[in-house]
């Protein structure tokens, strides 16, 4: 065993604005027994994602929020210790809903967990990016509801994050233009030269309204949107008629609680813009499917990806601020 106990963050307090360690309580429990039909899991990765600041709220969201005295939900990938599942073979790496804890149980039921195939050709911190849940969302988020069409303009926000990423790569491989915003000349020059982007935009310069205009001459087709605010609404400005804009995220507010749109809904109507929200698992029966051309696409080269990983489980309630501060690039994941 990893440890002589279970160390577990359980929600204390629903954050008002940054997330603090001090928000959960962080305990040690007895390692758990796995009963028939379960498995236990050590978990070795933890994915750090903008859901977990709305699963810590009591907003109105698409799975109960996590109640106070709870493990915090997270997603991760574990390896089997324990097993009295034929489902789960000891050894075999899983992932899934894991919380933010050393230890899990996996069953056959509502806590079942994915079991990864032998002999990935990946490293599994990638299974949580670009192969994983946020380059699923970018893949289906792009393709199914995106649509873009070979010489059409892809621009999304966020673009060097996890899912940001993942997208302005698939539009280019669509044969799509790919612009990206991103905050600081590290990132513009990392999604351009590393990522093979066609334009970025420093939305933290004083002229990010031209950068706009000057890396979107012929308007944007498709607009991947993650952030929302007042960058959400300059893009609207320049979307085309019957342009799509898959409706991904809102991280601009979810520390602030500012509003993702002030109520000008006029460009979506002029310019008759197909908006549409969505969450992952929507398409989760296409899920193999949309895993198997991503591997493809990463073995092939095609796509690439970049893993911030930080060390500790203990440093999870402070590392997943990174992702509405800007200071990540690509997928944000902590090593247990």
């Amino acid at each position: 065993m990893k440890n002589d106990v279970n160390r577990q963050f359980r929600l204390k307090t629903r954050p008002t604005g940054r997330i603090e360690k001090s928000n959960f309580d962080f305990v040690d429990e007895p390692i758990p027994e796995p009963g028939k039909g379960e498995a236990l899991i050590r978990v070795l990765y933890l994915s750090l994602d903008p859901t977990n600041r709305i699963w810590m709220s009591d907003m109105d969201q698409y799975m109960p929020p996590v109640e106070i005295g709870e493990v915090m939900r997270g997603g991760g990938i574990g390896v089997v210790v324990k097993s009295n599942s034929a489902r789960y073979k000891e050894g075999a790496y899983v992932s899934g809903l894991t919380g933010w804890q050393d230890y899990c149980i996996a069953d056959e039921g509502a806590r079942a967990m994915s079991v990864l195939p032998d002999g990935l050709p990946v490293d599994l911190p990638v299974m949580l990016g670009a192969c994983g849940m946020t380059g699923l969302t970018a893949y289906f988020g792009l393709l199914e509801l995106g649509r873009p069409q070979p010489g059409e303009t892809v621009l999304v926000s966020a673009a060097a994050g996890a899912v940001g990423s993942v997208v302005g790569q698939i539009a280019k491989i669509k044969g799509c233009r790919a612009v990206g915003i991103v905050g600081g000349p590290d990132k513009c020059r990392h999604i351009v030269e590393d990522l093979g982007f066609d334009a970025a935009v420093d939305y933290k310069a004083k002229d990010w309204r031209e950068q706009l205009a000057a890396a979107t001459p012929d308007g944007i087709d498709v607009n991947f949107e993650n952030v929302g605010g007042e960058i959400m609404e300059a893009v609207m400005a320049r979307m085309n008629l019957f342009s799509r804009m898959p409706l991904c995220g809102m991280i601009s507010g979810y520390n602030t609680g500012d509003p993702a749109m002030r109520g000008d809904f006029s460009p979506i109507l002029m310019r008759r813009i197909n908006v549409r929200g969505f969450i992952v698992i929507d398409f989760m029966e296409k899920f193999a499917e949309g895993t198997m051309q991503l591997a493809q696409w990463v073995m092939e080269g095609k796509l690439k990806h970049r893993e911030t990983i930080v060390d500790g489980l203990e440093n999870a309630p402070v590392a997943v601020n990174r992702l509405f501060d800007g200071e990540n690039i690509g997928k944000l994941v902590v090593k247990l």
